[in-house]
């Protein structure tokens, strides 16, 4: 949740401040997120190749913790993008609340919808 809050709420002039949630976070996310699948993917049945593998893999919870934690990692970083591309074009910090919150709770959605709307800006001739 840091990380979202230094997106949405705090400015991001500060390059250090912006490196906690662009890679910090994400960073550390990884590291946990490999640690996990290492000490466990070997230990469950399943795998990737089906839906059945899928869920049998994830039927062990410290794998599904990984799962969790692999979301978490990619969605504050694709957020971070997010941010960095919306100032560089000029997209109101209220707009980029609500773009962050939708790739927060939904990932691939928010991003989406941010690069329709910068299609958007840049058909519109509005970037920055």
């Amino acid at each position: 949740m840091l990380g979202w809050a230094i997106l949405i709420f705090l400015p991001r002039r500060y390059d250090l401040l912006f490196a906690i949630p662009q890679y910090i976070i994400p960073l550390g996310l990884g590291l946990l997120y490999a640690g996990l699948m290492f000490t466990h993917f070997y230990t469950v049945d399943g795998g990737y190749g089906s839906l059945d593998e899928v869920r049998a893999l994830f039927s062990k919870d410290e794998v599904l913790l990984a799962g969790w934690v692999h979301y978490l990692a990619f969605d504050l970083f694709i957020g971070a993008w997010i941010a960095r591309q919306s100032d560089a074009i000029g997209i109101p910090r209220l707009i980029q609340a609500v773009l962050l919150l939708a790739t927060f709770m939904f990932g691939p959605v928010g991003l989406a919808a941010f690069l329709l709307m910068r299609a958007g800006y840049r058909k519109t001739g509005t970037q920055s």
